[in-house]
């Protein structure tokens, strides 16, 4: 097993302890609270991120962790060093008080900007995607062992857009798709959405709500290992470590061509 095996294999496990405190959590009667930017917060958020900073503290203890509940609370670690973790313990908390199941436990490593390696993990599903660029994409679930997965070409019968149940915008979908005949649009909840271009299952994903970078890294580090991309919206590689951790408007693109 080579270095980068061994580290997807460790954060898969992390990430699936973080998701068995949540689904303990998610069947019990539970209470949302709401943070000054009104999104939402359950102690199942805080309950999964003690369980991976815990576990990223033992794995790499000189790799410095920004999680977003810590980073909410005031605790903002020195990333200098261009290496660092990034950290969603819930994503999708909307999707989680509302049970539908669409929400992930996300960790993605970055170095120099990029995200290099994560894990994002649906418990719900029992869905678990990994990715590593110089290993390749994978996913597992209940029915199937671990298996390769790869963006597919551009179809000719029409695009396949995922887009958020909550921040898809079809006039602005449209013009980015310049005339090209959108054969099915899917809503999905969470990192998810990037999964399932990495799949093949989807083209596209355009982002034009706010989101932050522990939100998207490991969504986009599994979306590369497969063969795809995210960009800005004028193609510009999209980067991380920016100031407050807060993104620009994105497109994650599988084989489709797009802004170079």
């Amino acid at each position: 097993m080579t270095t980068a095996e061994k580290l997807l294999t460790e954060l898969e496990a992390l990430a699936i302890d973080a998701g068995n405190a949540i689904m303990r959590i998610y069947a019990e009667d539970f209470v949302a609270e709401y943070k000054d930017d009104y999104s939402p917060v359950t102690e199942a958020d805080t309950a999964a991120e003690e369980i991976i900073i815990a576990g990223l503290s033992r794995l790499t203890p000189d790799i410095p962790v920004v999680a977003e509940e810590a980073f909410a609370a005031g605790h903002s670690p020195d990333i200098s060093g261009g290496r660092f973790w990034l950290v969603d313990p819930l994503d999708g908390t909307h999707e989680f008080v509302e049970k539908n199941g669409e929400f992930t436990v996300n960790i993605a490593l970055i170095e120099d900007g990029r995200p290099v390696c994560g894990v994002v993990h649906a418990p719900a599903l029992g869905q678990t995607y990994t990715g590593h660029i110089e290993t390749g994409a994978y996913c597992r679930d209940a029915k199937t062992d671990l298996r390769d997965i790869r963006i597919r070409p551009a179809p000719r019968d029409g695009v396949t857009v995922v887009a958020s149940r909550r921040h898809g915008d079809p006039k602005k979908i449209e013009k980015l798709l310049e005339g090209r005949r959108v054969g099915e649009t899917r809503n999905a909840g969470s990192s998810l959405k990037f999964c399932i271009v990495a799949m093949g299952d989807a083209d596209i994903y355009p982002r034009f709500g706010r989101t932050m970078e522990w939100d998207t890294a490991a969504g986009q580090a599994v979306l590369e290992a497969a063969g795809g991309r995210v960009t800005t919206l004028d193609g510009e590689p999209f980067r991380y470590a920016k100031a407050g951790y807060e993104n620009p408007h994105f497109i994650a693109w599988g084989g489709l061509d797009g802004p170079n």
